[in-house]
């Protein structure tokens, strides 16, 4: 967002806080990031005083750099209360290259998701561990703090947090670290290099809290053959706190128990248990699929099937199914009958990351595979809301999963 006040150009660079996987961490607002309408001397995003943006104890950053006759001010939300210099890289190695030259700097990670990956999973794959180690190892050679490229494969204002992993650094170590919006990364990157001596100054005013109790929540319909075999359904129901994580995952906990829905409102009698279950806290650390495979492995339960939908509520493209072999061709099979709804990807490959601690043997492990295009625009950003969700292709993906487990269900071998 470009502003003229009394002749000086104000361009904000909205970002957000990333939050550590084995802790909370929440803005002490509420909110995640600055909002980039108001992150503007006056604006509800930052503080005006007398010495300067957002330097009277309310979060906020800026930059300085001489770019003509002009001082640009780019809005950032971070950690510190004096100015640094910021030096770019493009991946971990590069940082290790520089060594002790980053000691005392922020480190502007800004490696974008590579647009040659069809599959954007991979995209995203190929460029997170920026965000997910860049703090722990820029702090092991002395940075002040990070400053990392939002995952995204789209130009635009709206940073992207997620999950930052410090494992066992202790906690006096640990810098803070931040992720910028695409359009941030950026014009920061540009005027890094009209300006390499450029200062940032940044706050925020992140808080620990304690971890408190929290529930899975679990819905069936008991098996009229076989009982005791289970077949899993499931999403999660946890998000970021910048939107309301519709695409990521509410359309998974909708699509999961539309799942049962469609065998009630068909009178369908599975042969199986059908189980839906709505994981909580996935984002921060797995912990309801960890305390879901625990409980069932220490009550004998025996798990046949699970499939999961957490790619966003995009149109169906096929499956990803963790399997031996014989399951999977089996599976694969049944490619024919999903063909005619531009159902074809039949892959063998990780199906999820709630399912995954369900340990019975011989389990068939799927995961629903959307149309991925579009997924990173919303992933983890204040624009992942109920109006992203295109209400056809959510019931496509319900249907989609609905049909497998049907077919499973009828068609079952363990």
């Amino acid at each position: 967002a470009d502003d003229v006040e009394r002749g000086r150009k104000l361009r904000t660079i909205p970002v957000v806080v990333l939050r550590e996987r084995d802790e909370a961490r929440r803005n002490g607002s509420g909110r995640g990031g600055i909002d980039p309408g108001d992150a503007r001397p006056g604006g509800k995003g930052a503080r005006k005083s007398a010495d300067g943006f957002g330097r009277d104890g309310g979060d906020g950053a800026f930059v300085e750099a001489e770019v003509g006759d002009e001082t640009v001010l780019a809005a950032v939300e971070l950690f510190a209360h004096r100015a640094t210099d910021v030096i770019e890289v493009k991946s971990l190695d590069e940082l290790k290259e520089l060594g002790e030259k980053i000691k005392g700097k922020i480190v502007f990670f800004n490696r974008p998701m590579n647009p040659e990956f069809i599959e954007t999973f991979h995209a995203y794959g190929s460029c997170v561990d920026q965000r997910s180690s860049g703090a722990r190892e820029a702090g092991k050679l002395g940075a002040v703090g990070v400053i990392v490229r939002s995952m995204n494969l789209s130009l635009d204002d709206l940073p992207h947090t997620g999950m930052t992993n410090y494992k066992d650094t202790p906690l006096e170590m640990r810098i803070p670290a931040a992720a910028i919006s695409t359009n941030g990364a950026e014009k920061l990157s540009a005027l890094l290099k009209q300006n390499s001596n450029l200062k940032l100054y940044f706050k925020q005013s992140c808080q620990t809290y304690d971890d408190v109790l929290s529930h899975n929540v679990i819905g069936e319909i008991t098996g009229s053959e076989h009982p005791e075999n289970i077949m899993v359904v499931g999403g999660h129901l946890d998000s970021w706190d910048l939107g309301d994580g519709s695409e990521d995952d509410g359309a998974g906990c909708v699509q999961s128990m539309a799942v049962l829905e469609m065998f009630k409102q068909l009178n369908y009698k599975p042969r199986n248990t059908i189980r839906v279950v709505l994981f909580m806290n996935e984002e921060n650390g797995v912990k309801g699929g960890n305390k879901y495979g625990e409980v069932a492995a220490k009550n004998n339960e025996n798990h046949i099937f699970a499939i999961e939908s957490d790619s966003g509520g995009f149109s169906p493209r096929g499956f990803s199914i963790d399997s031996d072999d014989i399951n999977y061709t089996k599976i694969a099979n049944w490619k024919h009958l999903f063909e005619p709804y531009l159902i074809h990807i039949f892959d063998k490959g990780h199906s999820g990351t709630d399912i995954e601690p369900i340990l019975s043997k011989n389990i068939v492990k799927v995961g629903l595979r959307p149309d991925s295009q579009r997924y990173f625009d919303y992933h983890h950003a204040a624009n992942d809301t109920f109006d992203s969700v295109n209400k056809r292709e959510l019931e496509l993906g319900a249907a989609t999963m609905a049909s497998l487990m049907y077919l499973f269900d009828k068609y079952s071998f363990n």
